[in-house]
């Protein structure tokens, strides 16, 4: 079985680096269809089996901890393996299978270890995905790739919770979590027509191939010797994502506080997640020509969320949700194609690990954090908010006073 997986490994590919892209762009929006759909709604689902809003923050917060922590262990592996392509399959499924189940689930904890297994597939393929997407972007420019592909997968977030929102008008939130099986299967059978086109991703990048062929002769770079200017990066994001609440908080407050019905949340979602493809396209053409430093807007747009989205005003909480999604869509394309530029070539799914594992603990933490505050003092959630741009505003300083483009040698 295992000649017969490298013999496949050696057949050419059979699309172009574009086609390559857009074509996991379609996988990617149909798997988003299904986990935003759900992501749209976990919040208020979780308040029905009793949950507080600081349980909300710690299960949404371990979910998408689960999604980046774990890509510390999964990065390497793919970098050690070469098996990108059963990694990334293997992702989708647990996270396409995961969802549906959340129709069937009876109590809290059952819900929450949903949550986190679909949080949890995320990890398993995207330092995988992300590695074949790096190569076939090679002479397509980092920015603009990652930031289609990102606004491609945007638009499955776009659409997910609109029909989750419609379900749930019908007949309730379990048949709005059922039917998104649906498009779960679609996205893997398509998954596998990409895996028998285009069977050797590194191909695309002749240079990438090299050094992989290359580290594969030496002594692999460990994590801790990556560059200033990844560590200085990587410190940068997680204290903007110390600072930022899941949407599981933000829909939490929405369904609690009566500011808008269940129903309507997820198409508060949608309009979020149109938000964020548009954001990631304009970040992507942002990186292509200033580098880094077009983050600078990011601690901004932290900052303002909880003063809006946290609102009893339908109206301000609406802003607020925009302006988070806004920000999801400049860390989501940005920061892949910055990792991909700070790492040497055979080193990315590592690099990948380890800043999303730093990313994850973040979030892990912030969402914790706001989501106890909520419950307490909202006057608390802010200053906390402030606190800790203000903080990643300091750890930009070295990236602003570095090189203007982010490119590092292979």
């Amino acid at each position: 079985m295992r000649t017969d997986l490298l013999a496949g490994e050696r057949a050419p590919n059979r699309l172009s680096p574009w086609r390559f892209v857009l074509v996991f762009g379609v996988v990617s929006m149909l798997a988003d269809f299904v986990y935003e759909g759900a992501r749209s709604i976990v919040g208020p689902y979780l308040a029905t089996f009793g949950a507080s809003a600081a349980v909300v923050g710690v299960v949404t917060g371990a979910g998408e901890a689960a999604a980046l922590l774990f890509r510390f262990v999964t990065g390497p592996l793919s970098d050690r393996t070469r098996r990108y392509w059963p990694i990334t399959i293997a992702g989708y499924v647990i996270t396409v299978a995961a969802v549906p189940l959340l129709a069937a689930v009876a109590t809290l904890w059952q819900a929450a270890v949903a949550v986190v297994a679909e949080r949890f597939g995320k990890a398993v393929r995207t330092p995988a995905r992300d590695t074949m997407l790096g190569h076939a972007s090679a002479g397509l420019g980092r920015g603009r790739a990652f930031a289609v592909h990102e606004a491609l997968d945007q638009s499955g977030a776009l659409l997910g919770p609109l029909v989750v929102a419609g379900m749930i008008a019908l007949s309730g939130f379990r048949l709005g979590f059922a039917v998104l099986a649906i498009p779960g299967a679609l996205a893997v059978a398509l998954l596998g027509h990409l895996r028998r086109a285009v069977p050797t991703p590194a191909a695309y990048d002749p240079v990438g191939s090299d050094a992989v062929a290359a580290a594969r002769a030496g002594t692999p770079e460990p994590w801790w010797r990556f560059s200033r200017r990844f560590w200085a990066y990587s410190a940068f994001t997680a204290l903007t994502m110390l600072g930022f609440a899941t949407f599981g908080v933000l829909a939490y407050h929405l369904a609690v506080a009566r500011v808008l019905p269940a129903w309507q949340i997820p198409i508060v979602y949608a309009a979020a997640m149109g938000v964020d493809a548009l954001a990631a396209l304009a970040s992507g053409w942002c990186y292509d020509r200033i580098g880094l430093r077009g983050l600078l807007a990011l601690p901004a747009l932290t900052a303002v969320v909880p003063f809006l989205a946290f609102s009893d005003r339908p109206v301000l909480a609406w802003i607020g949700a925009l302006v988070w999604g806004a920000a999801v869509g400049v860390h989501e394309s940005t920061m892949r194609a910055a990792v991909t530029d700070l790492v040497p070539a055979a080193r990315r799914g590592t690099g990948y690990g380890t800043f999303t594992a730093a990313y994850g603990l973040a979030w892990l933490g912030g969402s914790a954090i706001i989501g106890a505050l909520y419950d307490t003092s909202l006057a608390g959630l802010h200053v906390f908010v402030l606190a800790t741009q203000a903080a990643a505003l300091v750890a930009f300083v070295p990236m602003a006073l570095g090189r203007t483009g982010a490119a590092s040698p292979p």
